[in-house]
């Protein structure tokens, strides 16, 4: 895996992509140490799987229940027409 310092990161980003998109990961450091490293999305997904939102309709149909409504049946205003 190769190591950067964050100045040399960024003066070389588009080749960091372009090795990543190789499947080649990079660690970027930070006054020596560490501090995040550049992987392939494919990589990334598989440490951090994004769950894919419910449709509205699973949504609505997840709802626990137990609440009726009532339709109010009191008439309404007179209208002169």
């Amino acid at each position: 895996m190769k190591h950067l310092q964050v100045r040399d990161a960024k003066a070389e980003l588009s080749a960091l992509i372009a090795a990543a998109e190789r499947g080649e990961p990079t660690t970027i450091t930070k006054h020596g140490k560490p501090a995040a490293v550049l992987v392939p999305v494919e990589d990334a997904a598989k440490l951090y799987p994004h769950p894919e939102a419910p449709s509205f309709a699973e949504h609505l149909l997840a709802f626990p229940g137990g609440i009726e409504f009532e339709r109010d049946r009191t008439p309404l205003r007179d209208i002169d027409l």
